[in-house]
């Protein structure tokens, strides 16, 4: 035999050989979870893969790349189904580099189930639904504060252990509703709102970095907070802001007092959660268990 066809015999026999290896190391190890189980339209998953032997993990769904980090031997990620994703099948691409350079596709398939969310009617000032050329100049300017803001988020986890509701008030179930302005329909309310009187302090739910704190057209007083990895958790409407941009911020820091500006029909705290431009709910994040993963 000569060596040209040695090589190439010994070539295929090491590409079976890894070939058989990952698939039964996938079934018998590798171990992929979603919580909460059931996907709907809106809900933030955590996913954790046992996968002790992996050396990376890269991810991919619903269009949005998923970042994932280790802890222990277990990998972890944050992410979701924006609140308007389509219903249906969807594929959760994830694939698992182990030694020697052999991938490991843990790939399944995540059904995307319907949440039920409740149309409803609110008045504001007509600046705020059918806004002027002035109006119209200071919304796209801020627009662009924002893209820059969400387009470049920490490459590491910042936060650590549970969400916190960020004040100390009753929540409203306003997450996913259809939103009718002066009778028009104009979005889908894409946060929770909490019935904060003014001056309610409001709390950083959890750590990370204070990437915007500023007042903006239909936000009024807002905070942005980075927590790494392009997720977001975004407050609105303060009277007052007591924190700057570019600060670092723990769980309980006091973020500014809650009010009534930008587009309101009242004082109240509207607080949202943003995953790589996928608005989540954030009801549904404060129930996560995030502490057995610090």
């Amino acid at each position: 035999m000569t060596g040209c066809r040695f090589f190439g015999l010994a070539c295929l026999v090491y590409l079976a050989a890894t070939s058989s290896f990952a698939q039964q190391h996938s079934k018998a190890k590798s171990v992929v979870s979603l919580t909460p189980a059931i996907v709907e339209a809106g809900s933030p998953e955590l996913i954790v893969v046992a996968e002790p032997h992996a050396k990376s993990l890269s991810g991919e769904w619903l269009g949005h790349k998923i970042e994932f980090f280790q802890r222990g031997e277990k990998w972890v990620a944050l992410a979701g189904a924006d609140v308007e994703a389509a219903v249906g099948p969807s594929t959760l691409r994830i694939t698992a580099e182990l030694d020697g350079g052999i991938q490991l596709d843990l790939s399944q398939p995540i059904e995307i189930h319907p949440a039920h969310y409740r149309t409803g009617k609110l008045t504001v000032s007509p600046k705020f639904v059918e806004p002027g050329p002035d109006e119209l100049k200071v919304i796209a300017a801020d627009a662009d504060i924002k893209a820059k803001v969400f387009g470049a988020s920490a490459a590491e986890p910042l936060w650590l252990g549970d969400f916190r509701a960020p004040v100390r008030a009753a929540p409203t179930d306003s997450f996913g509703t259809r939103r009718m302005f002066n009778g028009k329909l104009a979005s889908i309310h894409k946060g929770m709102d909490f019935r904060a009187p003014m001056g309610t302090v409001v709390r950083a739910a959890n750590s990370g970095v204070v990437v915007l704190a500023r007042p903006l057209y239909y936000e009024g007083n807002c905070v942005i907070i980075d927590h790494g990895l392009g997720l977001y958790t975004l407050s609105m409407h303060f009277s007052r802001i007591d924190v700057h941009e570019g600060q670092r911020v723990v769980a309980g820091d006091r973020l500014g007092l809650s009010g009534a500006t930008g587009r309101v029909t009242g004082p109240h705290l509207h607080w949202a959660v943003r995953w790589e431009g996928a608005y989540l709910d954030p009801g549904k994040l404060l129930r996560l268990n995030l502490n057995a993963i610090r």
